[in-house]
């Protein structure tokens, strides 16, 4: 056992914790930052690049199998799942190499190991070296999420699975059972439908998609019934049977009435829980909530001095570009800047078909605020471009202030949404109305025109549909 001084030590090497890394380097600090498993974390490896580059793989095959609607007549297309997956591995592999050299530049010391804190100014980091102790000067935490294990489902990387083992799947399923229709399941699962699985939802609330704006994951449960996937709502997984040539899942549905469905594969994804346990917190006094989310204030501080929090482990929303954000953050105010947590709103996509993107407050976070709103609704079927690239389901929704014109949300479901709502999340930092939207030149024929169009709607004066004089 060896114990030795360093200075800003980032537990976690995930989107927050490595930007926070390489922010703090940047701004003179010695950094070091101890990782248990791999550089880039979760979203890197296993989550959102994995996945993205998957769903990708599963939208040109698909594409494949409708071009004959455009007069392109393929036959014999087929895929080949394991190269599928290897191609996958080639981007992350490309991912986190960038990042291994970015540390490398900013002299960042990586150390591989479990870490638990021994004091307010301390951890000791367990390796298959051996264990050492490195005390520092501040910390910050960044240790993200894990998958809830729902009792009965535990996740057996066979019949049980997890996002993580579905994305490394090189053989496709034929019958899958998605617990939970949030975005990681409908995102997977939309994948595998894709690819030729035959795809049944369980989920436990009256809706897909809890969270995301009505409208647009009512579109989406709308596709998601054209592809002649099972969407059970209001059903809960009660247990699990498994067998030599698959399971059966049991499920309970409204009213008590219960059901079976056989399948090859269940894919678990009912939520996250922040990776708060095990790390020692507790005892140093660093405060959690009940959930398991690590309190911190705008400047992304604990309650123990020089320990910061970023990213999922300091709670909602779970997403990496906030993590990223905080990590930046907390890294400027140990550098001395003065620097607080003071988004006005962080946008939410979700690579499901159509894709979602949402940004600001709903019509019903204004209606629970008492604000009066202007709502302006473009659909993507008169969209040149939606209409050209043969996707012209879904809308672009603009939420305004009534009194002022000030942009409250925007909400996009359609093709490229999560490119687009960009535009959106730029609109609410800097202030933006209606009228702003509406008089900046959109180039024609593409996807951001229907932000454009939709303003003019709330406006009341849309060019490209019809509007009864109010």
């Amino acid at each position: 056992m060896a114990t030795r001084n360093v200075q800003t030590l980032v537990l976690g090497a995930g989107p927050g914790g490595y930007v926070a890394a390489i922010r703090a380097a940047q701004l003179g600090r010695k950094v070091t930052v101890v990782e248990r498993e791999f550089i880039g974390g979760v979203c890197l490896n296993v989550g959102c690049i994995p996945s993205k580059a998957m769903i990708h793989g599963s939208s040109v095959f698909d594409r494949i199998q409708h071009a004959s609607e455009m007069g392109i007549e393929v036959t014999g297309a087929k895929v080949d799942l394991g190269k599928l997956v290897d191609w996958k591995a080639g981007v992350v592999t490309k991912l986190t190499g960038g990042i291994g050299q970015l540390f490398k530049a900013h002299k960042i010391e990586s150390v591989m190991g479990t870490a638990t804190f021994k004091s307010a100014n301390s951890i000791e980091v367990k390796s298959s070296a051996g264990t050492d102790t490195l005390v520092f000067e501040e910390c910050v935490i960044a240790t993200g999420s894990s998958p809830i294990q729902l009792k009965g489902f535990e996740i057996d990387g066979k019949l049980v699975m997890g996002s993580t083992e579905a994305l490394a799947c090189k053989t496709l399923p034929k019958r899958v059972v998605v617990l939970g229709g949030g975005y990681i399941g409908l995102e997977i699962g939309t994948m595998w439908r894709k690819l030729g699985s035959e795809v049944t939802v369980v989920e436990l609330m009256p809706t897909i998609l809890t969270g995301i704006e009505k409208d647009c994951a009512r579109v989406v449960h709308t596709k998601l019934k054209k592809r002649n996937v099972n969407v059970m709502l209001e059903t809960k997984a009660i247990g699990l049977e498994k067998k030599a040539n698959g399971c059966v899942v049991h499920v309970e549905g409204k009213g008590g009435a219960k059901s079976t469905i056989e399948c090859d594969v269940v894919l678990a994804t009912i939520g996250r829980r922040p990776n708060s346990a095990n790390l020692g917190l507790e005892a140093i006094g660093v405060q959690i909530d009940a959930k398991g989310f690590i309190v911190t204030d705008d400047q992304m501080k604990t309650s123990v001095k020089g320990i910061y929090a970023i990213g999922d482990v300091a709670g909602q929303p779970m997403l990496a570009h906030k993590a990223s954000y905080e990590g930046i953050v907390a890294a400027e105010v140990i550098a001395g800047k003065k620097r607080f947590r003071d988004w006005k709103c962080v946008p939410a996509v979700v690579f499901t078909d159509p894709e979602i993107g949402s940004v600001g407050m709903t019509e019903d976070d204004c209606a629970a605020k008492g604000i009066e709103v202007l709502v302006g609704k473009f659909p993507m079927g008169a969209s040149g471009r939606a209409l050209s690239l043969g996707e012209a389901e879904g809308f672009t929704k603009v939420v305004a202030d009534k009194k002022t014109g000030v942009v409250l949300g925007v909400h996009i479901v359609g093709p490229e949404a999560s490119e687009i709502i960009a535009e959106g999340g730029l609109a609410i930092e800097m202030g933006a109305t209606l009228e702003d939207l509406a008089l900046t030149i959109h180039a024609h024929p593409t996807l951001p025109e229907t932000i454009m169009e939709a303003a003019e709607a709330a406006m009341g004066h849309a060019i490209h549909m019809f509007q009864p004089k109010r």
